[in-house]
């Protein structure tokens, strides 16, 4: 054969591979894997809130069921619930508490002085009175 022929067979070998992993992340996307039904407008009761990697092999989870949170281990060969029944924040006083982003790094960097740096850390609008 022919070093032209080989080149065809790689390249058409390269471009099936492409199309599959194309197809694979665009099925993950429409959330063909996800088979569960739900309602219009239904509120989701399970969702995972943070994921904190440990090592390459084990990683923290903290999973929110039902305005209740679960703490778990999650490792090669086994899983571990550290803690169940925490109190989930409400996510709209959390926010609030936080501020904006623009302000937390205002206050971070100094460049906010007086009342402003009060008013940025107690969440409010940072804006002269």
């Amino acid at each position: 054969m022919e070093t032209e022929t080989y080149m065809r067979f790689v390249l058409t070998l390269l471009f099936v591979l492409a199309l599959i992993g194309v197809l694979a992340w665009l099925a993950r996307r429409a959330g063909l894997g996800n088979r569960v039904a739900r309602t219009a407008g239904a509120r989701r009761r399970l969702s995972v809130s943070e994921v904190s990697v440990i090592d390459g092999k084990r990683r923290l989870v903290l999973v929110r069921r039902d305005e209740v949170e679960h703490l778990i281990l999650l490792g090669p060969q086994k899983d571990f619930l550290v803690e169940t029944g925490i109190p989930a924040p409400e996510p709209a006083d959390d926010a609030v508490k936080q501020g904006s982003f623009k302000q937390q790094m205002a206050v971070k960097m100094g460049k906010v002085s007086g009342s402003r740096r009060k008013r940025a850390k107690s969440g409010a609008s940072g804006a002269k009175a």
